[in-house]
């Protein structure tokens, strides 16, 4: 399948790598389905990936690991919220958070509260907000003073 990407040009991109996000993602919920890009396919585990909408060229967005950035990284979310992933098991979730780089590239951040939870089984995926009181929308990746 080609897929047009905002990045990478064109691309011819394995059908099993497609994530479908039934309700899509906040503030963009007409757009399901996405996959994930790297900067370099030989790069083991890259800082930053891409997560690029499959139908929408311009739909890009920098996502991150969040134990990278907070290594006791463990969103409490409801059960209800999860059931639209499928059946799964612990090793099947893989959870990315959104990123925001701006020009002055040290006020990067990450949007810890609201992770991006995806079944790589089904390659069903989930936005949700995390009910942890302390995961802020804006996690900076430095120190800011």
């Amino acid at each position: 399948m080609l897929i047009d990407t905002r990045y990478f040009g064109e691309i011819d991109m394995d059908e099993k790598k497609i994530v479908h996000f039934e309700h899509g993602l906040f503030g963009f919920e007409e757009y399901k389905d996405y996959t994930i890009l790297y900067d370099s396919e030989s790069e083991k585990e890259p800082f930053f990936s891409w997560l690029q909408c499959t139908t929408e060229k311009s739909l890009a967005f920098p996502v991150v690991n969040p134990l990278k950035v907070k290594s006791d990284y463990d969103p409490v979310v409801e059960d209800e919220l999860m059931k639209s992933l499928g059946e799964f098991g612990e090793d099947d979730l893989v959870v990315l958070v959104l990123a925001t780089i701006p020009p002055e590239v040290q006020k990067t951040s990450v949007n810890l509260k609201a992770p991006l939870i995806i079944n790589a089984g089904t390659r069903k995926g989930v936005q949700l907000v995390a009910d942890n009181q302390d995961y802020e929308i804006k996690h900076y990746l430095m120190a800011q003073h």
